[in-house]
């Protein structure tokens, strides 16, 4: 049987054979509740607290500024809304974002926006960037929160998160971003960053799906999302994942340690395939969605005019290969990217957008078939 091609990494990662073990290893460990007082809970505290300190080192922040959530969306909700809440008590209730944020931060903007909170949406250009100008205008002294990600999941376009949270932070608001696509692709240190909150997730970096992570810098003003016991150190209440928190730990290890050469490698695919796109393809016949250079590497957003997205995933699947129409969150949805939208694409070239996305295992052989699949669907289908 033919190895199938998975280009789908920005919709999860296939969990590292590491990550795995180290999953498998607390879970073998004995029952594990990190709140009870007996060997049993102590045990899984010494776990989680060593998974914690671990990632703490990784982004350059305190342990105690972590708070291990179910996932990406968990974080970019408990952020908003515990941020916002807590400045409303302050008087602020202005939130600004950008129109081309995940859908877990713009879904939790609008239930801020029905709770009274006036939602400014920036705008994004033809390459899906937000202009610091733009933030410059929007922030003002009522500001409670602003949320910009990192790196974008449909496009891998850079946003100028620095400068605007420079801003935030000149005018009191807090900062917010989503960086689960960033983590593994940058080197993050948080105490060093304009950024008072901040997203990640596990099964991003090779990781187990079902664990997220929030960062909250000392001092910053929040209210938890969700209520019950103290765990957290009551910010997020419920029994931690103790082994999904240490398999996450041990994925951004791995994922830390050899982001250099991953980045090389990725970008080596990326580039082989958009050079099988340049060798096969008809001029006209495609066209890339994002900037040309303030990029992650492992994301590559590619429209063929003319055959609808859902089709031509359905074609490469049927092929052996899995990609993404858009983010994967949204891949059932008949709706047009709400991203490419905000960057003032054509309705066909936003409609017929797919995502490919690279990582551990993929190669420039597999890029080079790629294109020539592409190809004969396209001839085919034309």
């Amino acid at each position: 049987m033919t190895r199938p091609i998975y280009f789908d990494h920005a919709a999860t990662t296939p969990m590292h054979p590491a990550a795995l073990e180290a999953y498998l290893d607390a879970v073998r460990s004995g029952p594990l509740n990190p709140s009870s007082v007996h060997a049993c809970g102590r045990a899984a505290r010494r776990i989680l607290t060593g998974a914690r300190d671990r990632i703490a080192a990784l982004l350059g922040c305190h342990p105690h500024e972590l708070v291990f959530t179910g996932g990406g969306t968990e974080s970019d909700n408990a952020a908003l809304l515990g941020a916002a809440l807590a400045q409303r008590e302050r008087g602020r209730t202005g939130i600004v974002t950008t129109a081309v944020e995940h859908a877990a931060v713009l879904e939790t903007c609008r239930r801020l926006q029905e709770e009274g909170f006036r939602v400014t949406f920036l705008p994004a250009d033809e390459h899906g960037l937000v202009r610091v100008a733009d933030a410059e205008a929007a922030i003002d002294e009522r500001t409670a929160v602003v949320s910009v990600m990192t790196v974008n999941n449909e496009t891998g376009a850079r946003q100028p998160v620095e400068e605007i949270g420079a801003v935030a932070r000149s005018r009191g608001a807090l900062m917010h971003t989503d960086a689960v696509q960033a983590l593994g692709y940058e080197d993050i240190r948080l105490a060093d960053r304009p950024v008072d909150l901040a997203s990640f997730s596990s099964h991003k970096i090779g990781g187990p799906p079902g664990v997220g992570l929030l960062y909250i810098r000392d001092g910053t003003p929040f209210r938890p999302l969700l209520r019950g016991g103290p765990q957290e150190r009551g910010r997020r209440a419920g029994t931690e994942n103790v082994p999904a928190v240490s398999a996450f730990a041990r994925a951004l290890e791995l994922a830390a340690a050899e982001r250099e050469e991953r980045t090389r490698e990725t970008e080596r695919v990326r580039d082989a395939l958009l050079a099988g796109f340049a060798a096969e393809l008809p001029p006209g016949s495609w066209a890339v969605n994002g900037h040309p250079e303030q990029r992650a590497p492992h994301i590559l957003n590619v429209s063929f005019p003319g055959v609808s997205a859902q089709t031509m995933v359905m074609n490469l699947d049927l092929a052996g290969v899995a990609v993404s129409a858009g983010a994967a969150c949204s891949a059932g949805s008949l709706r047009p990217s709400h991203v490419l939208s905000a960057m003032g694409l054509p309705d066909e070239r936003v409609r017929s957008a797919v995502r490919f996305s690279f990582g551990l295992g993929n190669t420039t052989e597999e890029a080079a078939k790629v294109a020539k699949l592409v190809a004969t669907i396209l001839a085919r289908l034309s």
